[in-house]
């Protein structure tokens, strides 16, 4: 095996884990189909296509409470943890970047092509219109949390990108930090380890951490800049299931009713109306 594939499956696991830990660290989930606390099992998967509330008209108000959901004591475990691994990697940011930099290996160049956000974007995009075509609760509800994910996740990081202006171990602009490609895997990864467990999370998470390692390889990114992806990632994909998957809400608003009241001696209609 060749030393920088012993490197990158070292870091690799290490980026992993950041996943791990996070998840460990923080509270159960509600599941992510019925808003319950446990997981159903597939007998207990309700059949109906439709949940009322990962819906096509309800996609943009779903998309604003994501996006301000990141916002909330939900995340502050898992931000911590996150915050934490990125200051302790941004101390071996340059050791770890002379370490296991090769821009022109294979491994970095595959990575770095089929992790691009355009092309992951459209792939979701896809997913998500077959989710709205069968009868596959799960299936639907985690297409429709992808691709919501996916939309938060480039928005916040490419707003950090342009606030925090740092350049790239490379040279090449001032956009590194964080690693968009690590941010986009983490995101995918959490929102497939919240809605089917560690069976489908563990894969997901190692797959994210070797997108993480190809752009440290390809000299694109510092270590510090892949853990703030992974956080930012993480903390996303987390909130989007959360916060697709809470019941609905009651009408807001007065509310009005009217019952009959029938007796021997007489007829009447109560008006009633609830605020």
């Amino acid at each position: 095996m060749r030393i920088w594939l012993q490197r990158a499956v070292v870091i690799g696991a290490a980026i992993g884990v950041l996943g791990t830990v996070s998840t460990a660290l923080a509270s159960p989930a509600q599941d992510p189909v019925t808003g319950g606390r446990q997981a159903p099992s597939a007998q207990e998967t309700p059949s109906a296509r439709n949940d009322g509330r990962r819906t096509v008209r309800r996609f943009l108000p779903n998309l604003l409470r994501g996006t301000v959901g990141v916002f909330s004591t939900d995340t502050i475990k898992p931000l911590l943890v996150g915050g934490a691994v990125t200051g302790i990697g941004a101390l071996y940011d340059d050791d770890v970047a002379d370490w296991i930099a090769d821009p022109e290996h294979g491994f970095g160049n595959s990575l770095e092509s089929g992790a691009a956000p355009a092309v992951v974007g459209g792939a979701i995009a896809v997913l998500f219109a077959t989710g709205r075509t069968v009868n596959a609760p799960r299936y639907r509800a985690v297409t429709y949390d992808w691709l919501h994910a996916f939309l938060i996740n480039v928005g916040y990081a490419t707003m950090l990108k342009a606030v925090v202006h740092r350049e790239r171990p490379n040279g090449e602009d001032h956009l590194s930090f964080p690693s968009g490609h690590a941010s986009n895997a983490f995101a995918l990864a959490a929102v497939a380890e919240r809605h089917y467990g560690w069976k489908a999370g563990l894969p997901a998470y190692t797959l994210a951490g070797l997108v993480a390692v190809s752009r440290l390889q390809r000299n694109k990114h510092y270590l510090s800049d892949v853990m703030a992806g992974a956080t930012l990632g993480y903390l996303v994909g987390r909130t989007v299931v959360r916060v697709n998957g809470q019941p609905l809400q009651a009408p807001r608003g007065p509310q009005v009713s009217l019952t009959p009241v029938i007796t021997r001696r007489s007829r009447a209609l109560v008006a009633g109306v609830r605020f």
